[in-house]
């Protein structure tokens, strides 16, 4: 598998709530098929944990568990779990429609599974308790909460006191097995899709935040892995100083680690951590990978991230520790923003390639990394990611000088498709992966963004439709992977 990054590759960005389905189902593995017949070997997609209200898979109540979310319900029917009116019954995208429906498979599961599904079952709980046992009782305890962040609970259970943890064990037994059994279904369907990927092909590109989300069951179940006060709240905060996304930076709100503990206790949590996406992913990019060298702390009380300071971390350390534990895990290290020669050297002593960004490449100094010419093989080069502008949307607002730059440096004429004449340039990058967003690929403009950095609201909703897919696009998306030797 280590050599999976070292030959050529095309890969496409699309997160799984962007399929027409937005779950597991066969929209999924249409997809898969999607790819293979492009020639594409690589499927990245987001975080897939599950959000808090603003929808971001960036901050999740959870760095294991999956979204149940993206659980699809027809192939619960098949099981014989759910019964086909059960689901006609119980209409709808909300949580609570979710929630209900896997509360109906639960029942099904214990009244008609084979007794070998429910040993795989317990085999699942069983294997996955070390984060799985603390997770279900940080969701129902959420529930009892009226969902309110854990530091607003009751003291008993904000502090973790045993005798009442012991309590919710015993009188909630069934609602925390429920829970249990939604990740067991999450899990059991995406190991059957990374399966159908695999078989065909196609490697299955995860995505780790660097950080976590302070409301989280992490958090919650392990305060000495983070810098808390004796209160549990947070005197700083993770973020990054102002940068190409936004003028006064970005506050993200999450804690930052304590590394001397982490250091301490030989990176457990992290490599816990690690153990879980691995069995998720063929390839793991680690999100904001410049934090492991050193992160930016804001003063808590502060709005906004300009008035923060750089503090180093463990990375070193962490990744010595993950490389030997893990020998087969890929890194990828997203190396953007305000990137330090310590910070590329840490990337270049565990060989983890680093990431190119074309729209980042137009800023008229011949240095720039991301220009193509300068590309080097151990990288990953994108049109744009998650967090930029659609490359239709990004030409569209340029400058006519800037377009005439653009138009240069990749030698079109202005009658030229840009995006087109940008999705060949990162084809035919000398870098080993070039990953494509979907968006792109259907020539989107702005309207079909994922995400704009700094805002918390009109995020993460696009999807697209199949009659956007036509055959045209597909044979030309095959011939420019074919051209570029991938």
């Amino acid at each position: 598998m280590k050599a999976a990054l070292n030959q050529r590759r095309a890969g496409v960005l699309l997160h799984i709530t962007s399929l027409p389905s937005r779950d597991l189902g066969q929209d999924a593995y249409f997809f898969v098929d999607f790819l293979k017949s492009t020639g594409v070997t690589v499927w990245q997609v987001l975080p897939l944990g599950l959000t808090h209200e603003d929808g971001s898979p960036y901050q999740s109540l959870s760095s294991h568990a999956g979204n149940p979310a993206l659980i699809n319900f027809k192939a619960l029917v098949e099981t014989g779990w759910l019964e086909s009116h059960e689901l006609c019954e119980v209409c709808g995208h909300s949580t609570f429609h979710h929630g209900c429906l896997l509360s109906k498979a639960f029942s099904g599961f214990q009244a008609r599974a084979s007794s070998i599904k429910k040993a795989d079952f317990e085999e699942f709980c069983f294997s996955n308790a070390y984060w799985l046992d603390d997770f279900s009782l940080f969701m129902v305890l959420r529930q009892k909460f009226g969902l309110a962040s854990w530091n607003t609970w009751s003291d008993e259970y904000k502090n973790r006191h045993s005798e009442s943890l012991n309590d919710v064990r015993f009188f909630m037994k069934a609602a925390i097995k429920n829970v249990k059994f939604e990740q067991y279904i999450f899990f059991k369907q995406w190991a059957a899709l990374k399966n159908y990927a695999n078989e065909r092909g196609v490697l299955l590109f995860g995505d780790i935040p660097i950080f976590v989300s302070y409301d989280s069951a992490d958090v919650w179940a392990n305060r000495d892995v983070f810098k808390l006060n004796d209160a549990g709240e947070m005197s700083v905060v993770a973020g990054v100083p102002p940068d190409y996304f936004s003028e006064t930076g970005q506050r993200w709100g999450n804690p930052h680690y304590d590394w001397t503990y982490l250091h301490a206790s030989d990176f457990e949590w992290w490599l816990e951590r690690i153990q879980t996406q691995s069995k998720l992913f063929d390839i793991v990019r680690i999100d904001h990978f410049r934090g492991f060298e050193s992160a930016w702390e804001i003063p808590a009380t502060e709005s906004t991230a300009i008035k923060g300071s750089w503090v180093l971390a463990e990375g070193d350390s962490l990744l010595a520790a993950i490389t030997t534990k893990f020998s087969d895990v890929l890194l990828v290290a997203e190396d953007l923003g305000i990137i330090t020669p310590e910070v590329n050297a840490l990337r270049t002593k565990f060989n983890l390639p680093g990431m190119k960004i074309l729209q980042f490449a137009f800023s008229g100094e011949f240095n720039n990394p991301y220009l193509p010419i300068n590309h080097e093989k151990n990288s990953v080069v994108y049109t744009g990611t998650h967090d930029n502008d659609t490359t239709f949307g990004w030409v569209q607002n340029l400058t006519v000088e800037q377009q005439t730059f653009v138009q240069t440096v990749l030698n079109v004429t202005e009658n030229d498709n840009i995006t087109e004449a940008m999705m060949r340039c990162a084809l035919n990058s000398v870098a080993n992966l070039a990953i494509l967003p979907m968006q792109d690929i259907l020539e989107l403009d702005s309207l079909s963004r994922m995400n704009t950095p700094g805002t918390t609201t009109g995020n993460w909703k696009w999807y697209f439709e199949w009659n956007q897919v036509s055959s045209k696009l597909a044979t030309r998306l095959a011939k420019w992977i074919k051209e570029a030797n991938r």
